[in-house]
């Protein structure tokens, strides 16, 4: 099994995370038991959220198909207690952080993000003021990621580390794949603000983590481990070596972009099959990479296969796939008249 990080350095990637949140520099609030939980202030002004930088859109390109939130057993926990509680009206507080909640997520839906952030903060300090972990963990994966998508990756930073604290410290086991998730997103965030160590550290755990807990689990019965559970990890997986790749090729490593690319296709076409958008994406991608390592002709092959499916099923980001098509045949062609071969004749195909 391909191993990618020592056990040792995964660990210290969970302390950089902040298992108790200690590294955090949030403004910390009074807890209801008297302690101190960590919380991130409401910005004073609405202000136009900044880019993200590397790793950030890419990762996001990839969550299309791994898209299940990290915290969403979370949910669907609170959701189930929370619908018990109206019925006896036994606990009011509950009901309403749910309500605001799915409040947040509406504002989300109509891409009013300040108006979100502004409710996500008013379920927090309620879900603080009845000891809710439940509910404390969710809302605060709901605001890291809504953070991370606006690329305020500071505050980003420290909400999914809030938001693993409470994961961990619920007795979530770290190879969990909402604790690999976080990581990856923590990974794509030092990524983008070129920490590139802690960027590398992190991918390596993600990947090195997903491996050893797919290997443990391949001969678990069905009635331990379901087949959609085991799918969810390979395509977490995919997820993880995807964002990893990307990382590569931006710091000028084709060939081991080129392995993960391979890594992450296989996994897409064996899990979501040949035609699906995110496989076809990642044929393309592949072809980048071997575009970037001069091998034209193996290029050719795979973003030609993409244009041709993605033709087929009208794919959203057609005009894109065809415009790698069009790069690649024109290095392979520039190549060939370099050392005396044929033409363009493959570019009447784009037409």
């Amino acid at each position: 099994m391909y191993r990618l990080l020592v056990p040792s350095l995964g660990r210290g990637l969970l302390r950089a995370a902040g298992r108790q949140c200690r590294i955090c520099s949030a403004r910390l609030v009074p807890g209801p038991a008297g302690g101190r939980a960590p919380e991130v202030e409401v910005p004073p002004s609405r202000v136009a959220p900044h880019g993200g930088g590397l790793g950030l859109l890419p990762l996001l390109a990839a969550l299309a198909w791994f898209s299940r939130p990290a915290a969403a057993e979370e949910e669907e926990e609170l959701q189930g207690a929370g619908g018990a509680a109206a019925n006896d009206a036994a606990d009011e507080a509950e009901a309403e952080i749910i309500q605001l909640l799915k409040r947040a997520k509406l504002s989300i839906m109509k891409d009013e993000p300040e108006e979100a952030e502004l409710i996500l903060h008013d379920a927090l300090r309620l879900a603080y003021q009845s000891d809710n972990k439940k509910a404390i963990t969710y809302t605060y994966d709901l605001m890291a990621n809504l953070a991370f998508v606006r690329g305020q990756l500071e505050n980003a930073e420290k909400l999914f580390k809030a938001t693993m604290s409470y994961l961990l410290g619920g007795g979530m086991q770290q190879e969990d794949n909402a604790i690999i998730e976080i990581s990856l997103k923590l990974a794509s965030i030092y990524a983008a603000q070129n920490r590139q160590e802690f960027a590398l550290a992190g991918y390596e755990f993600c990947i090195s983590t997903l491996e050893e807990k797919i290997e443990k689990e391949k001969e678990l019965a069905e009635d331990i481990l379901s087949v959609e559970e085991k799918a969810n990890t390979h395509l977490l997986l995919g997820m993880c070596l995807d964002a990893y790749a990307r990382y590569l090729l931006f710091s000028k490593q084709p060939s081991q972009a080129q392995r993960m690319y391979e890594k992450a296709l296989h996994i897409s076409e064996e899990i979501l099959g040949e035609r699906h958008p995110q496989t076809i994406v990642l044929m393309s991608d592949l072809a980048t990479t071997l575009d970037a390592q001069g091998h034209f002709d193996e290029a050719c092959v795979y973003v030609q296969k993409a244009s041709d499916l993605a033709r087929q099923i009208e794919h959203p980001e057609l005009h894109m796939l065809l415009s790698n098509l069009a790069a690649i045949l024109i290095h392979r062609d520039q190549s060939y008249l370099s050392h005396g071969k044929g033409g363009l004749r493959e570019m009447s195909q784009l037409h």
